[in-house]
């Protein structure tokens, strides 16, 4: 985990407010999918801070957490595909807050694979880098800039793993959670910022108009062969993975509770935990 620094309170003017608004590739907030989704719900008549609370409600739980085929989709296609992990997740948000208005931008990191293990398992784990592309959103709620990433995880998945650890108390690290307290980790959006990754992250990129720009500068997560691998066969197997933490039963967990400056780390054998000093 790195320090982030505090987000100066500066609201968006003139071009920069354009830039935080605009229609980009991968913002297509103008699809029909996404423009009926808009519509259909009516969030348009909502205030400001319910059209927020509302695309964030909507991404977290109705667009479940799984893995795309890529990092670098559309918001259209996020939303056809009905799941998505930090990055496609991501870029709906940010095509949903812009189609209601809501000025926003893209926060790229990476992240340490060890905290997607349990949630990837065997050759898709051996396969991915160290070092993980990840982002959240942050958005201009009128008056701050909030960081918006609980939504990665839906609360059924999240529940289960809350049931799987029930026993545990304090950090925890896997399963694609890095947080300080997974029983109560702050996922609901009340105006400031939300985590369920944020103590994973080893590398920041800094800001960003549009995931468009910092995929173009920084790349996605798998390339060449690999990439072939994980969209034809490994994802596949992953998101049934994902399936069913979601939906087993709870597994023995850690009775005990970690002191200060340790943490619950997934091993490798996802069946398993062990606590490591921070």
């Amino acid at each position: 985990m790195i320090d982030i620094p505090e987000l100066p309170a500066l609201a968006p003017a003139g071009a920069d407010r354009m830039r935080t608004l605009a229609e980009t590739i991968l913002l297509d907030f103008s699809h029909p999918r996404v423009a009926a989704l808009v519509q259909g719900r009516g969030w348009q008549q909502l205030t400001e801070h319910g059209r927020i609370a509302a695309a964030y409600a909507f991404v977290r739980d109705e667009i479940a957490f799984g893995y795309n085929r890529d990092d670098d989709l559309k918001a259209s296609e996020v939303l056809a595909d009905g799941y998505g992990q930090c990055n496609t997740k991501s870029t709906l948000m940010m095509a949903l807050l812009r189609a209601l208005g809501i000025p926003c931008r893209f926060h790229g990191f990476t992240i340490d694979k060890q905290l997607q293990r349990g949630a990837i398992t065997g050759l898709a784990y051996w396969l991915a880098p160290r070092n993980i592309i990840h982002s959240w959103v942050e958005v201009w709620t009128g008056e701050r800039w909030a960081r918006l990433e609980g939504f990665i995880l839906d609360k059924p998945y999240l529940g289960a793993l809350q049931l799987r650890f029930a026993g545990h108390r304090g950090a925890f690290c896997g399963y694609g959670a890095a947080t300080p307290d997974l029983q109560c980790p702050p996922v609901d959006w009340n105006g400031g910022d939300t985590f369920i990754q944020k103590d994973g992250i080893n590398q920041d990129f800094g800001v960003f108009d549009s995931p468009d720009e910092f995929y173009g500068r920084h790349g996605v997560n798998v390339k060449g062969l690999k990439r072939w691998l994980f969209q034809n066969v490994i994802r596949q197997r992953m998101n049934a993975n994902v399936a069913r933490i979601r939906q087993a039963a709870p597994a023995p967990a850690p009775a005990q509770s970690t002191g200060p400056g340790s943490a619950l780390v997934v091993d490798q054998d996802q069946s398993n935990a062990r606590h490591a000093i921070r």
